[in-house]
């Protein structure tokens, strides 16, 4: 077993065993509270330059399984407390530890994730590295800063995708990340899917005849996307929008509305999410580090949902403009299948329902 080190931005050091990629990384340290999920978590491009911490302390007990893949890894370091390794699921492929090693992912075990997540909790987001020996400087570390991370992920060309059977609505879907879970969720609903690059023109999809435009998740500052933010103010009203996450968020920037970096963000599978015209708390799955100021929409959009935690903002709608957006993933299936029905709100909307019908 070969040592490794935790080194964070402040000086703090934890000591643990290399697993994985034997290279050093530097990146913005976060957490994920999710007690099972931990493929969906390693395979979701939003985890674009950052190094992530498991807070359930065993993690790989069953093993990989490639049909639960989300996308391509992206995150840039991975920590555990304890990583399984004999999985037991009938399920499973192989080790966690050989899926690290095949896909470069740098990781590090037997450390305190549950210190590690305080100094998080306490202080805020803070970049930090994993390296064979603790650096003489924290320079590198400090001066991190995730750029270019829709770029870096999203797709680099046009694809489509056919539901089996009848086709019943064609969706354009902007991949700034995308989760694929979201292509199949359209697809079992009888979908043609066309996936766009994010940097894809609006009159490109307004041409075309899309029954509706789907704005995916993806990761990074969402105020660094003036491009895409400018692309979908020219959709907003022509044509039905749902957008999920980052999708949320650049709608609300086009929007005019306002974002803003949470502290340590939201991330896991067990989040709940009020609806705030009804009586329910969904239990949603969720990967952000910044959020929407409702206020900053008062006479543009209406607050749909909100985090049951903080209060913060989870999801918009924005009345005579054929478009909703939500903070969190309906296409998870954290509660199993809490918010799912959002995506048939959606396909309603396509036929000229308002998102508030019943």
């Amino acid at each position: 077993m070969k040592k490794a080190y935790l080194v964070l931005g402040d000086g703090t050091v934890f000591e643990g065993v290399r697993v994985g990629a034997d290279k050093n990384v530097i990146g913005e340290l976060v957490f994920t509270t999710g007690m099972e999920g931990y493929l969906e978590t390693l395979t979701d491009p939003s985890y674009y330059g950052q190094i992530v911490v498991q807070t359930f302390p065993l993690i790989g007990n069953y093993g990989v399984i490639e049909e639960d893949f989300e996308g391509a890894p992206a995150l840039f370091g991975y920590i555990v407390g304890e990583l399984c390794e004999t999985p037991s699921n009938f399920r499973s492929e192989y080790p966690l530890e050989k899926f690290l090693k095949d896909k470069g992912i740098a990781g590090i075990k037997g450390v305190d994730t549950r210190a590690i997540t305080r100094i998080i909790r306490e202080n805020g987001v803070i970049n930090a590295g994993i390296f064979d020996e603790v650096p003489k400087s924290l320079t590198a570390i400090k001066d991190y800063a995730v750029k270019d991370a829709v770029k870096s992920v999203s797709a680099h060309i046009s694809e489509e995708f056919l539901p089996q059977g009848k086709i019943k609505k064609n969706i354009a879907l902007v991949d700034f990340g995308a989760k694929g879970n979201i292509v199949r969720s359209l697809l079992r609903r009888g979908c043609r899917v066309a996936v766009y690059p994010y940097s894809v023109k609006a009159e490109e999809l307004l041409n075309k005849g899309y029954d509706g435009v789907m704005l995916s998740n993806g990761p990074g500052d969402p105020e660094e996307n003036v491009s895409a933010v400018a692309e979908i103010k020219k959709i907003i009203g022509k044509i039905p929008v749902f957008g999920i996450c980052l999708g949320h968020q650049l709608t609300a920037l086009a929007m005019g509305g306002k974002t803003v970096k949470l502290k340590y963000g939201h991330r896991g599978g067990n989040q709940p999410v009020r609806d705030v015209k009804g009586v329910r708390t969904f239990i949603t799955s969720q990967n952000h580090g910044y959020a929407v100021l409702a206020d900053s929409l008062k006479g543009v959009g209406e607050e749909i949902f909100v985090n049951a935690n903080d209060g913060s903002n989870e999801g918009m709608f924005y009345p005579d403009k054929k478009c909703f957006t939500v903070q969190f993933h309906p296409e998870a299936a954290a509660g199993p299948l809490d918010t799912g029905f959002l995506f048939d709100k959606f396909l309603d909307m396509t036929e000229g329902k308002e998102y508030a019908e019943k």
